[in-house]
Protein backbone atom coordinates (compact mmCIF):
# COMPACT_ATOMS: atom_id res chain seq x y z
CA UNK A 1 0.00 0.00 0.00
CA UNK A 2 1.64 3.27 -0.91
CA UNK A 3 0.80 6.59 0.87
CA UNK A 4 0.52 10.04 -0.39
CA UNK A 5 1.98 11.33 2.84
CA UNK A 6 5.40 13.05 2.66
CA UNK A 7 8.04 11.73 3.85
CA UNK A 8 9.81 12.21 7.38
CA UNK A 9 13.04 14.51 7.03
CA UNK A 10 16.11 13.50 8.89
CA UNK A 11 19.10 15.97 8.85
CA UNK A 12 21.81 14.68 11.23
CA UNK A 13 24.01 16.83 13.06
CA UNK A 14 26.42 16.72 11.03
CA UNK A 15 25.24 18.40 8.34
CA UNK A 16 24.13 21.40 10.19
CA UNK A 17 27.51 21.77 11.23
CA UNK A 18 28.50 21.12 8.05
CA UNK A 19 26.31 24.03 6.80
CA UNK A 20 27.50 26.96 9.46
CA UNK A 21 31.02 26.10 9.01
CA UNK A 22 30.60 27.57 5.53
CA UNK A 23 31.28 31.32 5.90
CA UNK A 24 28.46 33.76 5.63
CA UNK A 25 27.65 35.33 2.53
CA UNK A 26 26.14 39.30 3.08
CA UNK A 27 22.51 39.79 3.06
CA UNK A 28 19.47 37.50 4.10
CA UNK A 29 19.40 33.54 2.88
CA UNK A 30 17.26 30.60 4.14
CA UNK A 31 20.41 28.10 3.82
CA UNK A 32 20.31 24.50 2.28
CA UNK A 33 19.81 21.33 2.93
CA UNK A 34 16.79 23.31 5.17
CA UNK A 35 15.27 25.13 2.84
CA UNK A 36 14.32 21.96 0.86
CA UNK A 37 13.62 20.55 3.75
CA UNK A 38 11.27 22.65 5.19
CA UNK A 39 8.21 22.75 2.22
CA UNK A 40 5.11 23.21 3.96
CA UNK A 41 6.17 23.38 7.91
CA UNK A 42 7.41 26.98 7.46
CA UNK A 43 10.88 26.10 9.62
CA UNK A 44 14.20 27.78 8.57
CA UNK A 45 18.21 28.58 8.58
CA UNK A 46 18.17 32.12 8.09
CA UNK A 47 21.52 33.83 7.97
CA UNK A 48 21.76 37.44 8.23
CA UNK A 49 24.87 39.62 7.57
CA UNK A 50 24.76 43.00 8.54
CA UNK A 51 20.65 43.66 8.22
CA UNK A 52 18.46 46.44 9.82
CA UNK A 53 14.55 44.83 9.19
CA UNK A 54 11.86 46.35 8.86
CA UNK A 55 9.23 46.44 11.49
CA UNK A 56 6.54 43.63 11.59
CA UNK A 57 4.24 41.90 12.78
CA UNK A 58 2.45 38.56 12.24
CA UNK A 59 -1.26 38.72 12.54
CA UNK A 60 -2.39 34.72 12.09
CA UNK A 61 1.29 33.61 13.20
CA UNK A 62 3.97 33.20 15.99
CA UNK A 63 8.11 33.04 15.23
CA UNK A 64 9.85 30.73 17.58
CA UNK A 65 13.84 31.89 16.97
CA UNK A 66 16.69 30.07 17.71
CA UNK A 67 20.11 31.71 17.76
CA UNK A 68 22.83 29.14 16.54
CA UNK A 69 25.50 31.38 15.57
CA UNK A 70 26.52 35.27 15.92
CA UNK A 71 24.23 38.04 18.04
CA UNK A 72 21.32 39.45 16.95
CA UNK A 73 19.56 41.94 18.31
CA UNK A 74 15.40 41.86 18.91
CA UNK A 75 13.19 44.40 19.58
CA UNK A 76 9.91 43.11 20.51
CA UNK A 77 6.31 44.50 21.65
CA UNK A 78 5.43 47.97 21.93
CA UNK A 79 3.91 49.60 19.08
CA UNK A 80 4.17 50.03 15.27
CA UNK A 81 4.97 54.09 13.91
CA UNK A 82 3.08 54.45 10.50
CA UNK A 83 2.54 50.74 9.79
CA UNK A 84 1.31 49.58 6.80
CA UNK A 85 -0.02 46.54 5.03
CA UNK A 86 2.68 44.62 3.56
CA UNK A 87 2.85 44.11 -0.51
CA UNK A 88 2.90 41.27 -2.40
CA UNK A 89 5.57 41.15 -5.11
CA UNK A 90 1.73 41.33 -7.52
CA UNK A 91 0.78 44.36 -5.46
CA UNK A 92 -2.03 42.34 -3.72
CA UNK A 93 -1.92 43.04 -0.22
CA UNK A 94 -0.90 40.30 2.20
CA UNK A 95 -3.46 40.79 4.70
CA UNK A 96 -1.40 38.88 7.51
CA UNK A 97 1.24 40.85 8.10
CA UNK A 98 1.70 44.61 9.08
CA UNK A 99 4.97 46.64 8.78
CA UNK A 100 6.68 50.09 9.71
CA UNK A 101 10.20 51.22 8.57
CA UNK A 102 13.36 50.02 10.70
CA UNK A 103 13.55 51.76 13.93
CA UNK A 104 9.76 52.56 13.93
CA UNK A 105 8.77 50.50 16.86
CA UNK A 106 7.38 52.74 20.38
CA UNK A 107 8.04 50.95 23.56
CA UNK A 108 9.52 47.97 22.89
CA UNK A 109 12.08 45.73 25.11
CA UNK A 110 15.21 44.70 23.70
CA UNK A 111 16.97 41.08 23.69
CA UNK A 112 20.30 40.44 22.43
CA UNK A 113 20.22 36.20 21.03
CA UNK A 114 23.59 34.60 21.53
CA UNK A 115 23.57 31.03 20.69
CA UNK A 116 21.61 29.11 22.44
CA UNK A 117 19.54 31.75 23.25
CA UNK A 118 15.54 31.39 21.91
CA UNK A 119 12.47 33.99 21.82
CA UNK A 120 9.13 33.25 21.11
CA UNK A 121 6.91 35.91 19.47
CA UNK A 122 3.40 35.52 19.38
CA UNK A 123 1.53 36.43 16.82
CA UNK A 124 0.26 40.30 17.46
CA UNK A 125 3.48 41.14 18.30
CA UNK A 126 5.65 44.01 16.95
CA UNK A 127 9.54 42.89 16.15
CA UNK A 128 12.13 43.67 14.42
CA UNK A 129 15.60 42.39 14.26
CA UNK A 130 19.32 43.81 13.34
CA UNK A 131 22.93 42.98 13.28
CA UNK A 132 26.07 44.21 12.56
CA UNK A 133 27.86 41.30 12.14
CA UNK A 134 26.87 38.11 10.99
CA UNK A 135 23.78 35.29 13.02
CA UNK A 136 22.67 32.48 11.83
CA UNK A 137 18.94 31.55 13.42
CA UNK A 138 16.75 28.83 13.21
CA UNK A 139 13.19 29.69 13.17
CA UNK A 140 9.41 28.10 13.15
CA UNK A 141 6.21 29.87 12.14
CA UNK A 142 3.60 28.79 14.11
CA UNK A 143 -0.13 28.59 13.33
CA UNK A 144 -2.14 31.26 16.00
CA UNK A 145 -5.67 32.36 15.84
CA UNK A 146 -6.01 35.80 13.60
CA UNK A 147 -5.23 39.06 15.38
CA UNK A 148 -7.76 41.67 14.18
CA UNK A 149 -5.94 44.61 12.36
CA UNK A 150 -7.62 47.40 14.49
CA UNK A 151 -5.94 44.85 17.53
CA UNK A 152 -2.20 45.95 16.33
CA UNK A 153 -1.00 47.85 18.77
CA UNK A 154 -0.02 51.23 15.96
CA UNK A 155 -2.84 50.51 14.08
CA UNK A 156 -4.91 53.44 12.93
CA UNK A 157 -8.11 53.25 11.15
CA UNK A 158 -8.96 55.88 8.65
Amino acid sequence: MSSKLPPCVFIPKSVTDETLAVPAMPGKHILEPFKSASVGAKTYILEDCEVDNKCEVHRNEADLWTCLQGEVEFEVGGELIEPYVRKHANGSDDVFEVRSNPGNIRGAEKYTLRPGDLLFIPAGVPHAHRTQGTARLYFTKIPQPEIPLEEVPGWKSN
